[in-house]
């Protein structure tokens, strides 16, 4: 079963604005008053559903990420994808990674305390939480103001976890590349940043540090976030 099998497979909440809201024909009554779908109960609670089913596939146990890793990627490279929260340049297997996609607005939820969750945001008609890495990872996010003499387009990640999709904001992706495993370092978790627990190795790619983080970790507190 998929990811999304797994997200999906829960009872279907009626995603009325793909049919007679914003994102369909327009025809709700609703809309006169609430002028957008996000500002409508029904929607915020469509997303309050949403974390409820995270939460439920994670007390359920399923646990299968990463089993169907083959021998080739385990072997002398690594498809990693290489991106940038504020001045931290980070690297994440593929295996985990669904899309790239362009910023998307973030819902915010009412009463939800959850760390890291910025709230939810639409995927081609579908809510799906959206949560900061930098506040999971402890990352300031300043940007050197030299920076901002280059073209930097921010991207939203869709990550593939075992509970659903969850997307993340990046401040910038430089792109796949596969990576020989020689090239990439062991560090030791002697450090008290939050960074360090979730750091799987370090290599030196075009004149940067790369940390490599470990997808399993991370997923695994990002979904546990959320419960």
């Amino acid at each position: 079963m998929t990811d999304q099998d797994l997200l999906y497979s829960q009872p279907a909440v009626d995603d009325c604005w793909n049919r007679i809201g914003v994102f369909g024909d327009k025809s709700c009554p609703q809309l006169e008053r609430h002028i957008h779908c996000r500002n409508c109960e029904v929607y915020g609670a469509a997303a309050i559903a949403l974390l409820d089913r995270y939460g439920s596939t994670l007390e359920r146990g399923d646990d299968d990420y990463g089993q169907g890793e083959t021998q080739e990627a385990q072997g002398e490279q690594r498809s990693l994808l290489i991106f940038r929260l504020g001045e931290q340049w980070l690297a994440i297997a593929t295996r985990c990674l669904a899309e790239v996609m362009p910023v998307s607005p973030i819902h915010v939820l009412p009463h939800r305390n959850s760390r890291g969750l910025l709230g939810v945001t639409n995927v081609r008609g579908t809510l799906v939480a959206c949560l900061s890495l930098a506040e999971l990872l402890d990352l300031d996010t300043q940007q050197d103001a030299r920076r901002s003499e280059r073209r930097v387009i921010p991207r939203m990640l869709i990550l593939e976890s075992g509970s659903g999709p969850l997307v993340t904001p990046v401040d910038e992706v430089s792109g796949i590349q596969r990576i020989p495993v020689a090239r990439i370092s062991s560090t030791k978790h002697d450090d008290k940043r939050a960074i360090s627990r979730f750091t799987a190795g370090v290599l030196q790619w075009q004149e940067q540090s790369i940390t490599l983080l470990d997808d399993e970790q991370l997923l695994q507190t990002m979904i546990g976030s959320l419960a």
